[in-house]
C-alpha cells in the first residue's frame, strides 16, 4: 500500500510540474502582430471547430457564423465602443491596430494556463450605418469547446443594447 501511494505521489508531482511548465509556456509565448493581426474580412478559416467569425453578408471571404447588428453610427465610434467593452475584459490586450484604423486585434489568454486565443476586429460602412466584422480563434487546438462564440456573442450583447 505504501509503494502505492508513493507512485501516486510521484504521478501526481510529475503533473504538476507539467502545468506549471505548460503555464510559464504559454505566457512567455509570443503574439507575432505580423501573422496574428489580420484582416478579418479576407482571412480564410482553417475549417476546425475553435473560431468563430461574425460578418455582414457578403462581406468576409468565408462564410461567417452570424451577421452583426448595423449601428447608426460612424466605424470609428463603433469600433471605440467594442475596445471599451474588450479592453476591460479579463486577460485582454492589444497586440496591434487601433481605433483610428478601423481595426484591432487584441489576445486573451485562460486565466490558469494562458492559452491565448486571438480577436481581429474590423469596422466597415453598411448601408444604414457601420458592422464589424470579428474574428476570434484559439492558437492552440482542434476544438475551442465554444468559448470564441461565447466570449464575441457576450461583447456584442453589451454593444448592441437598446440604450447605447
Amino acid at each position: 500500500m505504501k509503494r502505492l501511494w508513493r507512485i501516486v505521489k510521484i504521478i501526481l508531482i510529475v503533473a504538476v510540474i507539467g502545468l506549471a511548465g505548460t503555464a510559464v509556456g504559454m505566457r512567455n509565448t509570443t503574439d507575432d502582430a505580423a501573422k496574428w493581426h489580420v484582416d478579418p474580412a479576407i482571412a480564410e478559416r482553417t475549417g476546425r471547430p475553435n473560431d468563430y467569425l461574425v460578418a455582414p453578408a457578403g462581406a468576409a471571404a468565408s462564410t461567417p457564423d452570424r451577421e452583426p447588428s448595423v449601428h447608426l453610427l460612424p466605424p470609428e465610434e463603433l469600433l471605440f465602443l467594442f475596445d471599451a467593452v474588450a479592453r476591460p475584459s479579463r486577460n485582454v490586450d492589444v497586440i496591434a491596430g487601433g481605433v483610428k484604423d478601423r481595426h484591432i486585434t487584441y489576445v486573451q489568454r485562460t486565466t490558469v494556463l494562458g492559452f491565448p486565443d486571438y480577436i481581429s476586429v474590423k469596422a466597415i460602412e453598411v448601408d444604414g450605418g457601420s458592422a464589424l466584422i470579428i474574428w476570434s480563434r484559439s492558437r492552440y487546438g482542434y476544438s475551442d469547446l465554444g468559448v470564441n462564440k461565447k466570449r464575441i456573442d457576450a461583447w456584442l450583447a453589451q454593444i448592441d443594447k437598446p440604450n447605447r
